[in-house]
């Protein structure tokens, strides 16, 4: 059987007044979830086990089908699997975002946790420029996609406590910054960064055009590295991760599933659909499992854009959902279809939270319709279909029964 795992990250949400107490899940047209949903199983399940912040990194490692209290140590160890480099037992990787800060009347404030959606070429050479003149004493920069990018501190401390940008839009950083034991170094890294990246080229020439600038770094996420039991020895198949971010590749790299680099994918709303869904039915020829992560509402969310956000929905319904749910039925395989956010991400908090979020599971031969609401949340919550998400894949694989 051929297994495909649609995410669309950070799709759930609470009922928004600007969508008459509708969620953008409930006022997207979304023809293709809906009909999973009425198809085959609609239920909720929990992403997000209870004593952990509601990150992507927690989320979808328990979609993969792993346990975050066996395996987490941090967000940035799994990108740095992603990117190839190397940690050892002593090494310590934090996500390094590229941000923008905005000067109040006596405070600094995070004002946009993507620099304006920088792009990946301009990033580089910023991460380049930083790396040049900051990489030293333990510490390494390692360039990665639009605004995200690691750093290494070998033999590093993972001691201090730190603060995702996208939970602090709007807010004074001082209370955010690292703190704690080994917080010093991150510090002198922030400061330093803000110095370099004064009168940077690249932020020059994004000044002339009116957008954010990158005017500092930002540390957080960190960890040592993590161990992943292969699927192949987990569950028994191979497979591939479609995705643009290395958040996704690293925790698809360390499970032995392959990652493949998709050109055109963006991790934001102008990603190109088709080529992804063209990659995952190319790693499902030759391989059971697939796994496409499609960024795009997680980011609409975080801007707080309702319209954003229900755009972003429709698109994953219509060019990843529908396209990958037609190939597979014309191939004539038996497959599963499981369809699901990794955690919410309501525009009007622009962060993740921990509830439960919809899922839809649809096996080839399922159905007829039946009636109901369709994809959403409160129609997931109705039918009391409840589901640890870790526990999901085993019952898509039939090797246990959750309801």
């Amino acid at each position: 059987m051929k297994v495909a795992v649609l995410l669309g990250d950070g799709m759930a949400d609470v009922p928004v007044d600007e969508l008459g107490g509708r969620t953008p899940l409930e006022a997207a047209h979304t023809p293709h979830l809906d009909a999973l949903a009425r198809k085959g199983t609609l239920g909720l399940a929990r992403t997000v086990p209870d004593g952990f912040d509601a990150g992507s990194d927690v989320a979808n490692l328990s979609v993969f089908g792993y346990d975050p209290d066996e395996c987490y140590t941090g967000r940035a160890p799994l990108e740095a699997a992603a990117m190839g480099v190397d940690l050892g037992p002593d090494d310590v990787a934090y996500r390094l975002n590229l941000v923008t800060l905005l000067v109040g009347p006596g405070q600094v404030f995070m004002h946009d946790f993507s620099a304006g959606h920088i792009t990946t070429g301009e990033a580089r050479q910023v991460v380049e420029t930083l790396a040049g003149r900051l990489g030293e004493d333990g510490f390494e920069f390692y360039p990665g996609v639009g605004y995200r990018h690691l750093l290494v501190w070998r033999g590093g401390r993972a001691d201090p406590a730190t603060v995702a940008p996208h939970d602090i839009i709007g807010q004074p950083i001082a209370d955010h910054l690292p703190r704690g034991e080994g917080a010093d170094p991150l510090l002198h890294l922030i400061t330093g960064s803000q110095i370099v990246l004064k009168d940077h080229p690249v932020n020059r020439d994004r000044a002339e055009r009116g957008l954010p600038q990158a005017n500092s770094i930002w540390l957080w996420g960190q960890g040592h590295r993590p161990t992943l039991e292969p699927y192949r020895e987990r569950y028994g198949v191979s497979g591939s991760v479609v995705c643009a971010v290395d958040l996704l590749k690293g925790i698809g790299r360390l499970a032995g599933l392959d990652a493949p680099d998709v050109p055109g994918a963006t991790g934001y709303l102008d990603t190109d659909y088709e080529a992804k869904v063209a990659a995952a039915l190319d790693a499902l020829e030759t391989g059971e499992f697939v796994y496409l992560h499609v960024e795009a509402p997680d980011e609409a969310g975080h801007s707080g854009s309702v319209a954003d956000k229900v755009r972003a929905i429709e698109a994953f319904d219509a060019r990843v959902v529908g396209p990958v749910w037609e190939a597979l039925e014309r191939r004539g395989e038996p497959f599963a279809i499981l369809a699901l956010p990794d955690h919410p991400t309501p525009v009007a908090l622009r962060t993740h939270t921990a509830d439960p979020v919809p899922f839809a599971l649809y096996r080839s031969g399922d159905g007829p319709d039946r009636p109901g609401a369709g994809f959403a949340e409160a129609a997931a919550r109705d039918t009391g279909v409840r589901a640890a998400a870790p526990r999901l894949l085993d019952h898509v694989l039939g090797r246990t029964r959750l309801w």
